[in-house]
């Protein structure tokens, strides 16, 4: 609740803001996992934080440039990089990925419009759950047993009727009978990105060898914990839906 109330309520400055700092929290998780020390992590956060500035500043040409980079990685690259395994060697790799996970997402979470990012979100949390109980109730084959023991390709699925559903009710609300058909393909394709997203912030946490991305958040493990479908999602989201093409 109080997330919605500052997503709907603080004037947008102060919200890009909080989203600086929640780049920035997650920055420092994300150093971290990569093995950082305690200086070299700050600074790592400092540096993303003021690239999520510089960013918001520039607006434009570069925000698109970077919400495409964020797309290209969690459509092509992430799913290949989880195919081949991500491992301790890859640290400057994850050092650098870092950069693409956090920042455009950061942008898109402070420039897209309140109801835009909530109904995104909504389609993640949806997604998500849907995969959970579906998944516990019918999952047999597992989706990716060296990252996620606990996920299955039962509850991938189920993730993505459910978003599609959600996108049939919104379509319909939103534009009419006539108007879902639209949205189906974006909400599969979303809630696919939200699974590598998961996936991938799972696969930096164990080969760091941590059960969670850090202890911010009590019982429930820290900021990339509660942000990794997210992350992925929001900037293929802006890029499809929102963002204007330079």
């Amino acid at each position: 609740m109080v997330f919605l109330a500052a997503l709907f309520l603080l004037p947008r400055p102060w919200w890009a803001a909080l989203a600086g700092l929640i780049v920035a929290g997650g920055a420092h998780e994300w150093a971290r996992l990569c093995r950082l020390k305690s200086a070299a992590a700050w600074l790592y956060a400092a540096v993303l934080a003021a690239a999520f500035a510089l960013l918001v500043y520039l607006g434009s040409s570069a925000a698109f440039i970077a919400v495409l980079a964020a797309t290209a990685f969690w459509i092509v690259f992430a799913p290949v990089w989880l195919a081949r395994g991500v491992a301790a060697q890859h640290r400057a790799g994850l050092i650098a990925a870092g950069v693409i996970v956090l920042v455009p997402a950061g942008y898109a979470l402070a420039v897209l419009e309140p109801r835009l990012v909530l109904a995104v979100l909504a389609l993640v949390w949806i997604a998500d759950t849907a995969a959970y109980f579906v998944g516990r109730k019918w999952g047999r084959r597992k989706l990716a047993p060296g990252i996620s023991p606990g996920k299955s390709w039962e509850g991938a699925w189920g993730g993505v009727g459910a978003a599609m559903a959600y996108a049939i009710i919104c379509g319909t609300f939103l534009l009419g009978p006539a108007g879902w058909p639209a949205y189906l393909a974006v909400a599969a394709l979303l809630a696919a990105i939200s699974i590598v997203g998961d996936l991938f912030e799972s696969a930096a946490k164990r080969q760091a060898g941590v059960k969670d991305s850090g202890t911010l958040l009590p019982g429930h493990g820290g900021i990339m914990d509660r942000i990794d479908s997210a992350t992925a999602v929001l900037p293929v989201a802006a890029l499809l839906l929102a963002l204007p093409r330079p």
